[in-house]
């Protein structure tokens, strides 16, 4: 390409990326002579003044992130229609390439890397700004393995919500978080559930949603739990998919409140599988050696579980005998005979030698030995009482306790939740289930309804009217869409029925007006006086631009209808939808 210089400073080199909303290029700053990256936006927004309102405050305060984790904005200006920011520019590879180029990464690399983006996430949420748009992509990776975040293009201030357009969804679909997905703003919360897409992408090399388009997918964000990354890599621990799964929580409560939150989750993870890898080095000879133990393997976890072995045993040192050993041999010898004298009187007695020698001599043989007789077998232990678990659904919780105490088991509450089918203050739900047959004094959960669950009907006015049904739809009301005119863009939409905030059930009906343009009715003048006709134009908000006077030679049979100075016809005609502001033509009877 050929060179071009912003603003007397910034130099454009080569173009190194592109997407949907700006091309990157290597450039140079001349004043620093400096490598830097330049981020500038497609023409088509040069016209759209709040987006540029945006884009520049957004660049003002992402310029004012400092964190090793994060790529540095340097500036941000306009050459001419050149919206553009300049940015630290990083060596190496996006995420997304490296996961291309060689699948799944190594467990603890995947894991450090998913820690540094926490912690730069942590970073931008402390002065109010959420990214939006986390994906690997968007996370730099450089040969010496420093973890940059980048495009905080579409990230939000805190200080921005003004200067937001109303109901716009930002983020790429496939790393898109259930509420963001459902039209709701962006959180912290979603950045962390967008970086466990990243991890779960890493760690499998797989995304946990696929679908044949962007609305599919998200609606599988909304609706579906991923599967577990262990079908897909089984040397990932369970704990480390605990983690994943737990940054993938629907509800956003149930994820790390913080990105500082889940890199010290991350971090104590990857100290305790390098610690179960660790052999001790043995002790030295100074101190004294421990017995001989079992075996210590470690835990199955570790990276590598390695076996600690019991220390080496004493090699056992023989002794010549002293000069007087005989002493020792007339022992030994002793010893052997004591030996089979034993072995002797034993043999005797099994023979029945001695009950002989007890006749010859007269004297008596002593009493048998009687053995007490067996006792009975010990008394089994009784059997646990069982008991079936009583019907609760429906109850009133009064009703359901005493119906659970009566049956012999321990009533529990949970929270009471929405119920579309239970009417309020009765029991929806219940564990174990009516019926089961359960060991006495068993732990009854139940739950109570609070009844229909009321959804406050979202502002979709001024989304796109395919945005606005998708929100709706995935919220569970059901669309009804009416095309008429209004001074919105076409496309977008200018009214709903009902209004927002409006608390609705799932399943009721949200009409959504969408705008087909600024268009007005052409007014009916055919028959009335010019000048009323003229008016009535004016009036509907068109203009008149000419009129045409017709004398009986033109007008035929119409001649007779018509008196001089009244209007027989008229360009557009009546009852037409046109544009605000088009000429009308007026053909009049001439006098």
């Amino acid at each position: 390409m050929q060179k071009k210089i912003l603003n007397n400073r910034y130099e454009l080199e080569q173009k190194i990326g592109e997407g949907g909303m700006a091309r990157v290029y290597l450039g140079r700053d001349l004043r620093l002579n400096r490598r830097v990256a330049i981020k500038a936006l497609h023409e088509h927004y040069a016209a759209d003044v709040t987006f540029l309102q945006r884009f520049h405050h957004e660049a003002q305060a992402a310029a004012g992130l400092r964190h090793p984790c994060i790529v540095n904005v340097y500036d941000v200006g306009q050459d001419g229609d050149i919206h553009y920011i300049v940015m630290e520019y990083v060596e190496g590879s996006d995420l997304k390439s490296l996961i291309l180029r060689n699948g799944p990464l190594p467990i603890n690399h995947a894991v450090a890397i998913a820690e540094d983006v926490a912690e730069g996430l942590e970073a931008a949420h402390r002065i109010g700004m959420v990214h939006r748009d986390v994906k690997p992509q968007n996370i730099l990776v450089s040969p010496a393995g420093e973890v940059k975040i980048t495009d905080f293009g579409i990230a939000k201030s805190s200080l921005s919500t003004a200067l937001t357009e109303t109901g716009v969804t930002f983020g790429t679909a496939d790393y898109l978080s259930p509420e963001q997905a459902r039209g709701f703003a962006a959180t912290p919360r979603s950045d962390i559930y967008a970086l466990g897409v990243t991890l779960y992408e890493m760690l499998t090399g797989h995304l946990p949603f696929t679908g044949e388009n962007a609305v599919a997918v998200a609606m599988q964000h909304v609706s579906v739990d991923p599967p577990p990354p262990r079908m897909f890599n089984p040397h990932i621990p369970p704990r480390l998919e605990e983690l994943v799964l737990v940054a993938l929580s629907k509800n956003p409560d149930e994820r790390p409140a913080s990105g500082r939150e889940f890199a010290q989750m991350l971090h104590a993870y990857r100290m305790a599988s390098q610690d179960a890898t660790i052999v001790r080095p043995a002790p030295r000879s100074s101190q004294p050696r421990p017995a001989p133990g079992p075996m210590a393997v470690a835990p199955a976890g570790s990276v590598a579980s390695r076996t600690m072995l019991p220390p080496p045993r004493s090699p056992v040192v023989t002794q010549a005998p002293p000069a007087g050993g005989g002493r020792d041999v007339g022992v030994f010898l002793l010893g052997m005979v004591f030996i089979g004298l034993i072995l002797g009187v034993v043999y005797l007695a099994a023979t029945g030698a001695f009950d002989n020698l007890f006749q010859f001599s007269g004297g008596t043989r002593p009493p048998p030995i009687v053995l007490p007789e067996p006792t009975a077998e010990p008394t089994a232990t009784p059997a646990p009482e069982m008991v079936i678990v009583p019907n609760v659904v429906g109850l009133d919780e009064r009703a359901a306790i005493t119906a659970i105490e009566g049956a012999g088991l321990l009533p529990f509450a949970e929270l009471p939740r929405a119920s579309d089918v239970v009417s309020a203050g009765l029991v929806f739900d219940q564990f174990p289930p009516a019926t089961t047959v359960v060991t006495a004094s068993t732990v009854v959960t139940y739950v109570v309804s609070t009844g229909p669950e009321m959804i406050p009907l979202p502002e979709v006015v001024t989304m796109r009217g395919v945005d606005a049904e998708f929100q709706l739809r995935s919220l569970g009301f059901q669309v009804q869409v009416v095309s008429a005119p209004d001074r919105l863009s076409a496309g977008f939409v200018f009214r709903t029925e009902p209004a927002a905030g409006t608390p609705l059930r799932r399943g009721d009906t949200v009409t959504i007006f969408v705008s087909i343009g600024d268009k007005v009715r052409m007014p009916d003048v055919t028959g009335l006086a010019e000048e009323e006709a003229i008016r009535r134009i004016v009036a509907a908000g068109l203009t008149w631009s000419y009129s045409d006077y017709q004398g009986c030679d033109k007008l035929g049979d119409l001649c007779d209808r018509y008196a001089p100075g009244v209007v027989v016809s008229s360009i557009p005609r009546g009852g037409e939808q046109v544009d605000r502001g088009s000429p009308v033509t007026l053909g009049v009877r001439a006098p």
